[in-house]
């Protein structure tokens, strides 16, 4: 078979490739990146479905607006004016099939192949993955504690050519957890206007903070409309509902309809529906609430773990929400290496040359999710990662 080439050069998610070896019961899994079962509202969408299907049959299952749907997306604007302090004027929003397909479809409207996209490095492997699709350069910027380092990202501006935007997960960042500081997202947002250049803030996790104050999103602070915001409900409502959004300037939302149109015609009708309806029926920011307790507990014992477990010289972050955990095993260690001596050991992990911007360049990190495995699981997954990293394998 001959394939397009911008197909051709992608490789599968490791991520999902290794949720395939998930059928084992015995191994452990801090690799992917799911909400914890017991976050769904499941009680809820239950009553809330049969309505639907008793009042709303017809409108529930036909084809919807690319838009999306009209209630839910005025519920969403509300939501970022009242809650994020999000100015919509000259701004719009559209309803997407999860946050992803609000990264893929901001890249199709505002990159030609050889563009490029500047993204922290490391940085989520769903949007490298889009981005790499339509044949823009990557350039990944180095972060720190708290998050992407300014001076590197204005020495991309000032030498890649036909930037169009950068690509940022300010807040509980994927893969680090680690989150930008006040301080940064202005820098940023000046850079932005003085390179005239796009920004595209990714904020799945956003309202995950279960511990210290929150910090102002990028489009909060945004004065000339120049962030795409993206979030979606996938991490406080349901992932397998696949509705998120983007709110963005005018101008690209547009756009980002006609791409639509062509990609989906509209997201998932149902959903939408049925998300608007909680909305409208029940405590949204209540049932946050008791997300957030969840993975304080969960984050809490995986850091007194590797505390316990661990040798001193391994460096881990310290998430104030979010779903992840990231570990340096120290400057020369191949994480890879790391990852398949525990996956003989029954505990997958996500290594951290995955994440990176180059994917040929050998990373020493690691990714650890706590918000799917149980507390016990927390605790025996940690262990045995302590004694391989104790071994003669590691040392």
């Amino acid at each position: 078979m001959k394939f397009a080439d911008r197909i051709n050069s992608l490789k599968p998610s490791a991520i999902r490739e290794i949720f395939k070896s998930m059928a084992d019961p015995n191994i452990i899994s801090l690799a992917g990146g799911n909400p914890d079962p017991e976050s769904f509202p499941i009680k809820e969408m239950e009553k809330i479905s049969a309505e639907l299907f008793e009042r709303f049959p017809s409108a529930s299952l036909q084809y919807g607006l690319t838009e999306g749907y009209i209630p839910l997306r005025e519920q969403v604007e509300t939501r970022l004016q009242k809650k994020f302090g999000v100015n919509t004027d000259g701004n719009e929003v559209i309803i997407t099939s999860g946050g992803q397909q609000g990264i893929d479809l901001t890249c199709r409207v505002l990159c030609n192949e050889g563009d490029t996209v500047i993204c922290e490095d490391p940085s989520f492997i769903g949007a490298l993955n889009s981005f790499r699709s339509f044949g823009t350069r990557l350039r990944g910027v180095k972060i720190d504690d708290d998050g992407m380092d300014m001076e590197d990202l204005e020495r991309a501006l000032q030498t890649e050519k036909n930037v169009k935007f950068i690509y940022t997960i300010p807040t509980f960042q994927n893969p680090t957890g680690v989150c930008m500081s006040l301080e940064r997202r202005k820098k940023l947002l000046s850079l932005a206007e003085k390179y005239d250049v796009v920004i595209l803030e990714d904020n799945p996790y956003g309202e995950l903070r279960f511990r210290g104050e929150d910090i102002p999103t990028l489009k909060s602070l945004d004065k000339n409309n120049r962030v795409v915001y993206c979030s979606s409900f996938s991490k406080i409502f349901s992932p397998g509902i696949r509705i998120g959004f983007l709110c963005g300037p005018k101008e690209i939302i547009a756009k980002t309809v006609v791409a639509k149109q062509i990609n989906d015609v509209h997201s998932n009708l149902f959903f939408q529906m049925m998300i608007s309806k909680y909305i409208e029926e029940y405590d949204l920011d209540a049932h946050i609430e008791s997300i957030k307790n969840i993975y304080r507990g969960k984050c809490l014992a995986m850091q007194d773990a590797v505390s316990r477990y661990f040798p001193k010289n391994i460096k881990c972050t310290s998430p104030d929400g979010g779903f992840f955990l990231w570990c340096n095993l120290g400057e020369g260690k191949d994480s890879s290496a790391f990852a398949k001596e525990l996956m003989r050991n029954s505990v997958a992990v996500i290594p951290g040359a995955t994440f990176a911007a180059d994917e040929t360049r050998i990373s020493d990190g690691i990714r650890l999710n706590y918000s799917m495995p149980s507390l016990a699981n927390i605790e025996k997954a940690i262990k045995i990662m302590g004694d391989v990293l104790n071994s003669d394998f590691y040392n």
